[in-house]
């Protein structure tokens, strides 16, 4: 009844203002003055802020325009306490007293007086319908769902178990040098958890990568999932492991050079998110008074619910988040998933979208600003695929672009030479008009495309008893394109178990559903041979200056494709065949003399630049001048 009285004359004494953060920003919403409102205390954060060593917890939340706010949990019984309105009419907030530190609760609010949600802000959240799916060996002493309550909970716990950094003056690969492996826990070890991957990777340090970058790890929806279905930006995903599991996996990531670059989805949410919820339709979509979403998305690869980022307050949750986890735990990267979709333009078409945006080049170097405000190093990797001139503005900024070549990939693997082509000169960023050389992270395979190997198992072209569909010949062919991606200049990013010719289509089991994790594929010998090639081109990129160079040359649209780089320290001559028939050609040396072929190694006699060489279908070179460091 108190909470109901308290509610009326609130409403009954408000007048239209302009609405702020707690930090005096403007957050967008409709605001409100509101008499008699108190403000929020000093210091108080978005969630909850623990004053008088952890006895008592402060609850702020954000929520323009809502007439009640209560906050109910394991520390009141789950009796709705009545929260106090701020006298801007944005935020509703309270101190509950009592608290026992070392105790974890559980928690929601009450919305209106009828609507139950999680606290957008939390760390961790308790799902009724999936925990259960957590194992303890993954999740030890996983809280129980609260008896009697129902939706997802918040949780907070004062004093936990604190986490004591090993490395902390980690060192970033420099972009020129940097090799990403993209994986998903799900499918790269069989618990699914950070402890085993922890315990994996000497498999990555082997291979040479030094940056992992892993799909979204925050909380999704369900359990079995890609990440991409986000609903709880601040809370990691219990399915992966605890807090704690994960800044050892990363610290240990740290101790053996590597860095760890996060898969973050900022551009849309789902509908069991609580932003979502609180300013809802009948139907769950958001509705016309949420500060955060649009009520019709933009573009035309929407999924979930598209966040409005030029709305402040999303502007201001957003920043939060990226700092969030840069500060937590020590990451050094992000990858944002849809970057092109942070965009009020609505376009009805892929070209339309790509056509370069003022709003969003503008939207883009705000963030970019920030991050870097936070970590001048700190990698910030677009999935763009905008045009040209818009994302040579985020590369002369020092922001790196996603680059899918896995359609010229595959067309090169399989040997097909049309239909689309196999030019491979993509992997070259003068041919984009941009002036940063470390602005493309290229790649043949990601968690989007099909896998390589596949298609050339599938749909491979053959001449006589010759066939890419034959494995021992596919595999040979995928060291070819190793060779190639990898001496081009710039960041690189490999799908998990690229290098071991993973042929499981991505539609298997549906196309975000399980894989088999083939861990046997490491004992196979030609397979295995693919990882060798993989590893000692990785270890010659990193370790020697001529594949950051920016004076090449390349001719990448012919059966037999050439990449040469010249540099004071060495100069290199990349020759392969991708026909499936032997070809003649002439090759142009940078000069004469003796070179150095770093697989074979043997040398050839270069007694005239323009060297005539017939190579067999799939076969491959790596010249040098003088042998690389590997």
């Amino acid at each position: 009844m108190l909470a109901a009285i308290i509610a009326t004359f609130s409403l009954s004494c408000k007048k239209s203002s302009a609405p702020t953060d707690n930090n005096n920003n403007n957050t967008g919403g409709g605001g409100t003055t509101v008499i008699n409102g108190k403000d929020l205390p000093a210091g108080a954060v978005d969630g909850v802020t623990f004053i008088n060593n952890g006895t008592s917890v402060i609850f702020n939340l954000y929520a323009p325009g809502k007439n009640s706010v209560s906050v109910m949990g394991d520390f009141n019984g789950w009796k709705p306490a009545a929260m106090n309105e701020t006298p801007d009419g944005t935020r509703w907030w309270i101190q509950i007293d009592g608290i026992t530190p070392t105790t974890e609760y559980a928690y929601q609010y009450l919305v209106d007086g009828t609507l139950k949600i999680a606290d957008p802000y939390t760390e961790k959240i308790l799902d009724p319908n999936n925990d259960a799916g957590i194992p303890a060996s993954v999740y030890p002493n996983l809280k129980p769902y609260p008896s009697g309550q129902t939706g997802i909970v918040s949780t907070f716990q004062a004093t936990q178990t604190p986490y004591t950094w090993q490395v902390t003056n980690f060192t970033r690969p420099n972009p020129k040098n940097l090799v990403i492996y993209e994986l998903l826990v799900r499918d790269f070890v069989a618990t699914h958890s950070y402890q085993t991957l922890k315990d994996t990777l000497n498999y990555l340090v082997n291979l040479g990568v030094n940056a992992i970058e892993l799909m979204p790890v925050n909380e999704f929806e369900g359990n079995d999932s890609w990440g991409y279905n986000t609903n709880f930006m601040f809370a990691l995903d219990k399915y992966y492991g605890t807090k704690n599991a994960y800044k050892a996996f990363i610290d240990a990531c740290h101790a053996k050079g590597i860095a760890v670059i996060q898969d973050i989805v900022l551009e849309d949410q789902f509908g069991s998110s609580p932003m979502i919820q609180m300013y809802a339709t009948s139907t769950g979509s958001p509705a016309a008074n949420n500060p955060w979403f649009d009520q019709t998305n933009m573009h035309p690869d929407a999924v979930g619910y598209q966040m409005n980022h030029q709305s402040a307050a999303t502007q201001y949750y957003t920043e939060n988040v990226m700092k969030y986890w840069m500060q937590e735990y020590h990451i050094d990267g992000y990858r944002f998933d849809e970057a092109k979709g942070f965009t009020q333009t609505a376009s009805a078409d892929e070209t339309s979208w790509a056509n370069y945006d003022a709003s969003r080049v503008a939207l883009w170097e705000k963030y970019n600003t920030y991050m870097k405000s936070l970590d001048p190093n700190f990698y910030v990797i677009l999935e763009m695929f905008a045009a040209n001139n818009e994302e040579a503005v985020y590369a002369s900024q020092g922001m790196m672009m996603w680059t899918n070549l896995s359609s010229p990939a595959e067309q090169a693997t399989m040997g097909w030479p049309t239909n689309p082509s196999w030019d491979l000169s993509g992997l070259f960023y003068d041919g984009y008009g941009f002036t940063s050389p470390y602005a493309l992270v290229a790649y043949w395979e990601s968690h989007d495309q099909e896998r390589t190997m596949y298609d050339n198992e599938t749909y491979g072209n053959s001449s006589g008893t010759y066939t890419t569909k034959d494995i021992p010949t596919a595999l040979k062919r995928e060291e070819a394109a190793a060779a190639f991606m990898m001496s081009s200049p710039g960041p690189k990013m490999i799908w998990q178990f690229e290098e071991l010719g993973y042929d499981i289509s991505i539609n298997q089991n549906g196309r975000t559903g399980d894989k088999p994790i083939l861990w046997n594929y490491n004992t196979d010998v030609n397979r295995r041979h693919l990882y060798s090639v993989y590893a000692k081109m990785i270890r010659m990129k990193i370790k020697n200056p001529v594949f950051a160079t920016t004076s090449f040359t390349y001719q990448l649209s012919t059966p037999v494709k050439v990449i040469q780089l010249r540099d004071p320290s060495n100069n290199v001559e990349v020759v392969g065949n991708f026909d499936v028939v032997s070809q003649s050609t002439v090759v142009t040396f940078p000069s004469t003399g003796s070179w150095y072929d770093n697989f074979s190694g043997t040398t050839i006699n270069i007694t005239n630049v323009n060297y005539n060489m017939t190579l067999a279908p799939g076969e491959y070179h790596v010249f040098s001048s003088t042998p690389l460091n590997n």
